[in-house]
């Protein structure tokens, strides 16, 4: 810390200078497997898998429900639309919270153990016990009288030994301690090390891991609840009509599955503390081993068991269950979940940021939503092909969302550090890795997507409409996954009230171009509009970083061109 109390990491300001440069910092290293590379895989492979666990398990829940018959699976898949809507209201906010507030808490934590250690160590360096004294006045005195004769330093040695035994029975030591009183003295150093390993191995307290858990609770009983008892108006607001055959099935499906709700709120929220801790690898095995239970349990409940769509319900409702005990399991061994009292909750923070990422979830899905609700006015034709492009426009979303984790986990520690230099390694090597995805990706749907788009529809109107927002579907691959490395950027800064703002701002341009568009533009339109917003988006993140604003002031007077 300098004189003006600010840390000798934290480089100088200077307004005039735009560090726009940034970006573009070590980028011949992007492929280079060094430590912040693996340290950003390390963590975003294992996060990538367990996302994309659970759509591949709902896949296969929808192959065995659609066996039950085509009214089953009609029902099944609005009342799984619902229960996901709901649930993303309420996941998004708290997961993306946790994880930063964890992983700063954390890093805070040791930080302080360690200087406490440290200063306890030299603390104990400077005492000097009685005997410890002694032995030192008496080598003090041998050196001296040796200097004298050879003949009195004999006498002397002698005469000291008695001396030790007396100063040791003055002084109440035993004998094999006074004469080992040095070999302890350097043992004191060893002691020290095995009291910090055992304190290394206590359970950390993480208040906001508590809070988590807390929320996790209140919301999923909240939503099972809601989902319970206002089942029938919710799925006729999805489109169910009282006459239609889908309802009840529907009805029956929605309330048994809400019944794992708070099963669902806790497991993410547990995957939250986890990504704090930068340790993604112990949901996966968790994650993989839940849905596989949930598989296994589908053809028996189904068919063996004859519940039909009911079993398939109960069969998730239990695998969650299963997920979420194992987390907590896990969990209760790394962390002292119970806090010391009310006061260490962190809840007014929790509800402030939260509020904030729950109106950036709306503004998102609003946006989504409405582009598919313009796409269904223009007939079954289109909406069937805007459906099939919309999807794999997403999937960098999975891809990317396994770098946004790693990156907000990393830059939340090194800011709590304020290790400047590593959150601008970090921040850097993640983007520029997610725009090689982004690269990948988009070769990857053009050529799949172009040849392979008769596996979707069997109609060649719907395969033509899918070949015309080809292009807009593999040319915005690049742009969507920074966008959505950016949103993790922003986190790992704590800078979400301008995530949610700037999202905000960027949806209302973009309603405007959706509805302005798709009038003038047809189908193109959508699209159009749709790569418009992902490139706001984008742009916003660009802003924030590249002017030096907000948490990356320390960036600004500083060249970052290696």
């Amino acid at each position: 810390m300098d004189e003006n109390g600010s840390s000798s990491n934290e480089p100088k300001n200077n307004n005039r200078n735009l560090p726009v440069s940034v970006f573009f910092k070590d980028a011949r290293h992007v492929f280079k497997m060094d430590s912040i590379a693996k340290e950003i895989l390390g963590i975003a492979f294992p996060s990538a898998l367990a996302v994309a666990a659970d759509p591949i398990a709902s896949l296969i829940d929808t192959a065995f429900i659609g066996h039950l018959g085509p009214v089953e699976l009609a029902a099944a898949g609005v009342s799984i639309a619902l229960f996901n809507q709901a649930s993303r209201i309420t996941i998004f906010p708290l997961v993306s919270i946790t994880t930063s507030f964890v992983a700063e808490e954390n890093t805070i934590e040791k930080i302080n153990k360690e200087k406490n250690l440290t200063e306890n160590i030299k603390a104990k360096s400077k005492e000097v016990r009685p005997e410890d004294q002694l032995v030192q006045d008496l080598e003090k005195g041998a050196s001296k009288e040796h200097n004298e004769t050879s003949t009195e330093s004999s006498s002397s040695r002698s005469a000291s030994s008695e001396l030790v035994a007396k100063g040791c029975a003055t002084e109440n030591v035993e004998m094999d301690d006074c004469n080992t009183g040095v070999s302890k003295s350097t043992s004191a150093s060893s002691s020290s090390n095995k009291s910090v390993s055992k304190a290394g191995r206590k359970k950390r307290h993480v208040a906001s891991a508590s809070t988590a858990l807390l929320f996790g609770t209140i919301l999923g009983l909240l939503q099972a609840a809601t989902l319970i008892f206002a089942a029938k108006p919710l799925l006729a607001a999805m489109g169910l009509k009282p006459d239609s055959p889908m309802l009840n099935p529907a009805v029956k499906y929605l309330r048994l599955r809400s019944l794992g709700a708070p099963a669902v709120l806790l497991s993410l929220a547990m995957q939250g503390i986890f990504r704090g801790f930068k340790d993604t690898t112990t949901p996966l095995y968790v994650i993989v081993s839940g849905y596989a239970l949930n598989v296994a349990l589908d053809p028996i409940l189904i068919f063996y068991c004859k519940m039909g769509i009911k079993g398939a319900a109960i069969s998730h409702v239990l695998s969650q269950y299963v997920m979420a005990l194992a987390l907590l399991l896990i969990l209760t061994r790394k962390v002292d979940l119970v806090p010391p009292s009310i006061k260490d909750l962190q809840i007014f923070r929790f509800l402030k940021n939260g509020g904030l990422l729950l109106a950036r979830v709306v503004a998102v899905t609003f946006c989504q939503t409405l582009a598919a609700s313009l796409a269904a006015r223009f007939g079954p034709i289109p909406m069937a092909a805007f459906q099939t492009c919309l999807q794999v426009w997403l999937t960098s979303s999975l891809l990317a969302d396994g770098l946004a984790v790693a990156v907000q986990a990393i830059l939340a520690c090194s800011f709590a550090e304020k290790d400047y230099e590593k959150v601008i390694a970090a921040a850097t090597r993640t983007l520029q890795m997610s725009f090689v995805l982004g690269v990948g990706l988009s070769l990857a749907v053009g050529v799949g997507l172009y040849f392979g788009a008769g596996i979707f529809s069997k109609s060649v109107l719907v395969v033509h409409l899918i070949r015309i927002g080809l292009p807009f579907v593999a040319a915005t691959q690049p742009i969507n996954s920074l966008a959505f490395v950016f949103d993790g950027v922003n986190y790992g800064a704590s800078d979400f009230a301008y995530s949610a703002y700037s999202l905000v701002t960027v949806s209302l341009a973009s309603v405007a171009s959706l509805f302005l568009l798709s009038k003038s533009k047809g189908f193109v339109g959508l699209w159009i509009a749709l790569t418009i917003y992902m490139s706001l988006r984008m742009f916003a993140g660009v802003w924030r970083m590249g002017t030096g604003t907000g948490p990356w002031r320390f960036l600004r007077g500083r060249s970052m061109m290696s």
